[in-house]
């Protein structure tokens, strides 16, 4: 034993009668020219002494672990949820396992994430970037392992991304509603200089205002937190009494708030008032109204993604590959 009086891979061979290498195989999955008689005498002798392998020294004599890291700026919305089944699901397709961590958009903890899933072996990474990615990025590359953003566009040469047009959904939408009839318009989100998602989403309500001749007003709300009673105020006291407003909400976690905060001016939408925001896709169906949104194609993402991170592990990748997926958009009770 171990001197943590713990049973070790020299323990469970001499036990089996057989070299610590066949263990090793066996711990591996390389059982293919194992006899039967020897993987059953080895299953039987580990489940009896409840052997568990030290990963971390496990994976200094692995080229791989078939293990991928991925961080999710937040866990808690839909659109995540279906980028890591997509992530999942194409892993598991190919032969890997996903570890998982939520980094709160929070740079040390991204950086956290990415050591603690080193030391376990990960193969590669699938990243939703926080805004200090490159601090992130040079952790990686110093351990030369691959790695794929998502969701954001990343600012780096050698990067591989996956993410949508967030511009042109946006653009799009806003002047298809600028031409049911919508003419005085408002934003309400978060700080959009801080990601890369956020600059698209603003920049492309922006340049549709700017390109119509028409004009916009914007309130910026606090991260993850939003006063109800300031957003109310602000749209009652700036819709138009001549031409339908549109509240534009850019980000996905603030939507179905602010919906919430404009429930005392319900009975003016759509025609009064209208709203459109990203994806929240079944929240926003059984809402009342339904809300018209944006929709990201987040389970084509995930799946993208982790091919595009695997080619890179498998080193079947003759080039960078950014891929940009299309949006669509649920026209729903919310909008004229």
């Amino acid at each position: 034993m171990g001197r943590d009086g713990k049973f070790t891979i020299k323990d469970i061979a001499e036990m089996a009668g057989v070299s610590k290498t066949t263990v090793s195989f066996f711990l591996n999955g390389k059982t293919d020219k194992m006899s039967p008689d020897t993987r059953s005498k080895i299953r039987e002798i580990i489940q009896k002494t409840n052997y568990r392998p030290n990963i971390a020294a496990r994976t200094l004599n692995q080229k791989k672990t078939n293990l991928i890291g991925v961080i999710i700026g937040d866990i808690t919305n839909t659109f995540s949820n279906k980028i890591v089944k997509g992530i999942e699901d194409t892993a598991r397709k190919r032969g890997y396992q996903i570890l998982i961590g939520n980094s709160a958009y929070d740079t040390e903890m991204e950086s956290s994430y990415v050591n603690r899933m080193i030391t376990l072996g990960a193969d590669g990474f699938i990243i939703q970037p926080t805004p200090g990615f490159h601090e992130t990025s040079q952790i990686i590359k110093s351990e030369n392992k691959p790695f794929v953003y998502f969701d954001s566009k990343v600012y780096e040469d050698d990067a591989y991304w996956v993410k949508t047009d967030n511009y042109t959904a946006t653009y799009r939408a806003i002047d298809t509603l600028i031409k049911k009839g919508y003419g005085n318009f408002l934003m309400v989100g978060a700080d959009p200089s801080r990601l890369s998602t956020r600059i698209e989403r603003s920049s492309g309500f922006t340049d549709c205002m700017e390109n119509n001749g028409l004009g916009y007003r914007s309130l910026e709300i606090r991260d993850g937190a939003i006063d109800k009673e300031e957003v109310e105020k602000f749209v009652r006291n700036n819709m138009d009494t001549d031409r339908p407003t549109l509240v534009y909400v850019p980000n996905c976690w603030a939507l179905p708030e602010v919906y919430r905060a404009l429930q005392p001016l319900k009975d003016k939408i759509p025609e009064k008032l209208g709203i459109i925001g990203f994806d929240n896709v079944e929240w926003a169906e059984f809402s009342s109204p339904k809300i018209t949104t944006i929709v990201q194609p987040a389970y084509e993402e995930g799946q993208k993604a982790a091919e595009i991170l695997i080619d890179q592990i498998e080193e079947t990748n003759e080039e960078k590959i950014h891929q940009t997926l299309k949006c669509s958009v649920n026209w729903s009770e919310s909008t004229l």
